[in-house]
Order: C-alpha cells, then structure tokens, then sequence
C-alpha cells in the first residue's frame, strides 16, 4: 500500500495502474483430456477484453486457470463463460485474497 501511495504522490500511479490494479484468478475445470485443449482455452482467453495476455496459464496436469484481469473491464463471471462456451466446465473459481 506504501508502494501505491508513492506512486500516486509521485504522478506514477498511471503508468503501472493496469499491473497494480489486475486481479488474479485461478479457476478449476474438468480434467483437461489433450494439450490442444489447453492451447484453445489460452487462446480464447487472450482475446477476452480486460484479461492480461501474458498472465493467462493454464495448468494442463491440474485442470486449473490462472489469470490476471481488470475488474474495470471484465468479471470472473464473464471469465467463466468464455471457457465453458469454448466448451470447459469451470467447478470452481476464486480470487486470490490481496491482489
């Protein structure tokens, strides 16, 4: 918090609002069954409007998500169904505390 108020103080703040701000995600699917599965959940991620591209990972042995998003342009819940309409039930999804 120190850290951000610097920035602020400093006319900074904007430069690194967009990493400062991002909230992190880690979403769990069904078992992911082949690495192209993998590959077409990153793509379509990357092309959601507010999700960090270079943050999108997906865990193939694990069948988890992680991602960085801007609450100001996006929701988890839009997250959700980005997967699931590219055909990967989401179980479960949670932001992580103090990002």
């Amino acid at each position: 918090m120190i850290y951000i108020k610097y920035l602020k103080k400093n006319g900074l703040y904007n430069l690194f609002k967009g990493v400062i701000d991002m909230t992190k995600a880690t979403l769990k699917l069904e078992t992911l069954t082949c690495p192209s599965c993998l590959q077409k959940i990153e793509r379509g991620l990357k092309q959601t409007t507010g999700v960090k591209k270079d943050s999108v990972k997906v865990l193939f042995n694990a069948s988890k998500v992680k991602v960085d998003f801007d609450e100001n342009q996006v929701n988890l819940n839009t997250i959700e169904k980005a997967i699931e309409d590219l055909g990967y039930p989401v179980i479960s999804s949670k932001v992580k505390e103090g990002a």
